[in-house]
């Protein structure tokens, strides 16, 4: 695979106007949206409805949660959730598909969902860390403040989508703000990376596709993400900008759109610095229950779609799956009367 090059330019998109209701920039930024995805497969948006106070704040609270003692991560650890929630130690995924699977990812995380009962295929409670440990008082109200924020914006960024798909605005809406629907926050540390580092002291997420609809992701100064240029074989760095949400869809949307808007690989190198990296993505992946056909406008007069219809726990369970057996852990599954642990058998590279 060749290495980094400049050319390719990732479209930044203000979006300020459309939120506040000017005709002319829904137009405006639903174009920019169609040229994003059909063009690069990635984008950033600022003018957005998150606010920087809370950003801050919220990145201030996950490093000072990552800086806790791994006995104190640890009680929280994903393998104690029974719906796959909490601390996420490294080397649990390893979603590299196109490389070297057998190295092990360069960052711990902390997933949170929606805050419900024990039910069905990721649903269920949250864990968190003690409020008595330093800086960890308000973290889960912080955490939940900001992960209803970010869940409003995927919102618009859905409305945006139909818009440039030539659908109603709310084409999307009972799927995006579903509130019992495959949402995802999940902060990620990188360690601090020796210069010149290589191989797994390098790898911070392995090359891969998302494996839903929509991810915002929220990042810090330190840089690191990269986009795979499918036509040239080229990866290309993603320049942070304060504030921004970089935007990409999932391989659950490529088959909504019929493959007019394509999942685009994208993977994190973890760069040298002296200082670790921060992320935030917020995955979108909708209702559970929904089942995913082509849209009208994404299948050319006279042609058949692509794919046949497909249910979004389905598709879920299986990508979910595949990432975890490439690693040591598995992927808990729980219905009304049901509790078991599924073991996915490793996938060959």
């Amino acid at each position: 695979m060749s290495t980094t090059k400049p050319e390719l330019e990732i479209p930044v998109i203000n979006i300020s106007g459309y939120l506040h209701g000017d005709e002319a920039a829904r137009k405006a930024c639903a174009k920019e949206i169609r040229h994003a995805f059909e063009e690069v497969g990635f984008l950033q948006i600022v003018g957005h409805s998150v606010s920087a106070d809370l950003q801050k704040r919220f990145i201030e609270v996950v490093a000072k949660f990552f800086a806790l003692p791994m006995s104190e991560k640890s009680k929280i650890a994903q393998d104690k959730s029974a719906c796959n929630r909490g601390y996420e130690r490294i080397g649990v995924e390893r979603l590299e598909e196109i490389e070297d699977n057998t190295l092990l990812e360069q960052k711990e995380g902390f997933t949170v969902r929606p805050e419900r009962p024990l039910g069905r295929f990721m649903t269920g409670p949250n864990q968190w860390p003690d409020k008595s440990l330093p800086g960890m008082s308000n973290f889960s109200e912080l955490y939940m403040e900001y992960f209803d924020a970010v869940h409003d914006l995927s919102t618009s960024m859905f409305r945006l989508i139909a818009l440039s798909l030539d659908l109603d605005e709310h084409f999307f809406d009972a799927f995006a703000a579903d509130p019992d629907g495959m949402q995802l926050c999940r902060s990620h540390h990188y360690p601090a990376t020796p210069k010149g580092a290589t191989g797994q002291a390098g790898r911070g997420i392995g090359a891969h596709t998302d494996f839903g609809a929509l991810t915002l992701l929220l990042q810090d100064d330190i840089g690191g993400l990269e986009v795979l240029h499918k036509p040239t074989g080229t990866w290309h760095h993603v320049t942070p900008i304060e504030g921004a949400y970089v935007i990409n869809i999932g391989d659950l949307m490529q088959r909504w759109t019929n493959d007019r808007y394509r999942s685009t690989m994208h993977r994190v190198i973890s760069p040298s610095s002296d200082k670790p990296r921060y992320s935030v993505a917020f995955f979108n992946d909708g209702a559970l229950d929904m089942t995913i056909e082509a849209i009208p406008t994404c299948v050319p007069a006279g042609e058949k779609p692509k794919y046949g219809p497909l249910k979004v726990e389905e598709h879920l369970f299986k990508r979910y799956s595949q990432s975890y057996s490439l690693g040591p852990a598995v992927v808990k599954t729980h219905r009304p009367k049901i509790d078991d642990v599924v073991q996915v058998p490793q996938i060959a590279a």
